[in-house]
């Protein structure tokens, strides 16, 4: 279940990432392409809208903010200073570091309630009332994005879902502390799916550059050529 999670995380990370970045290369394209006047082709292009780019992407980077966030807390990128912490006793450490994570949590469940708050009451309610068929009364329908005509709360959606994750992310690391007393930690210098190579020993960096003939030297260490 936690893989799952895990992945469906990282996933939405990328194709929110991906996809963004190519609609801004294509607007960009686009915006280029059309000022330069080849017959039939300039007209094709200046017939595409790309009008609602901007507003889209927009929407997609606050979406990955939101989750880029809660899959920093999981895997410990996030920058923090614990040079004062790091020189306490272990026990006042552990309890500086659970009070912590514990505040996190605390204050990303605050966030995430009043999200949900504002997201129910900003056009959910209608939206789901309407959904299933029930009366809907004085309901306000809520408003819309101006290019896509979104409704908003759609859109605002990315503060609960992204701040109650957060806020899992957050329990989750304390309760792996308290278990086994470390930390997420992200090697900066490591790039997923390339092996690192062990470091030679020492004297022997250049063992894969020597060669066994009569024209390199080499150290003998009173041993016999072969």
């Amino acid at each position: 279940m936690m893989k799952a999670l895990d992945h469906l995380e990282e996933w939405l990370i990328t194709f929110l990432m991906g996809t963004a970045t190519m609609i801004i290369f294509a607007a960009v394209m686009h915006r280029y392409a059309s000022g330069f006047a080849v017959p039939g082709v300039q007209d094709w292009l200046l017939s595409l809208n790309f009008g609602w780019a901007q507003e889209l992407c927009i929407i997609m980077f606050v979406w990955m903010a939101k989750f880029g966030a809660a899959y920093g807390v999981r895997t410990g990128i996030h920058v923090g200073v614990d040079v004062l912490i790091n020189r306490l006793q272990d026990r006042n450490r552990a309890r500086f570091i659970v009070f912590g994570l514990l505040a996190g949590a605390t204050f990303t469940g605050i966030v995430g309630t009043l999200g949900a708050t504002f997201v129910w009451e900003n056009g959910a309610h209608y939206a789901i009332f309407n959904f299933f068929g029930l009366n809907t009364g004085d309901l306000p329908e809520g408003p819309t994005t101006p290019d896509l005509e979104w409704p908003t709360w759609v859109v605002y959606s990315a503060v609960p879902f992204g701040s109650y994750l957060m806020c899992f992310r957050f329990l989750q690391v304390t309760v792996g502390f308290l278990r086994t007393g470390d930390l997420p930690h992200h090697d900066h210098g490591h790039v997923d799916g390339i092996e690192e190579q062990p470091f030679s020993a020492p004297g022997n960096e250049d063992k894969i550059f020597r060669m066994n003939d009569d024209l390199h030297p080499r150290e003998t260490d009173g041993e016999e050529r072969k």
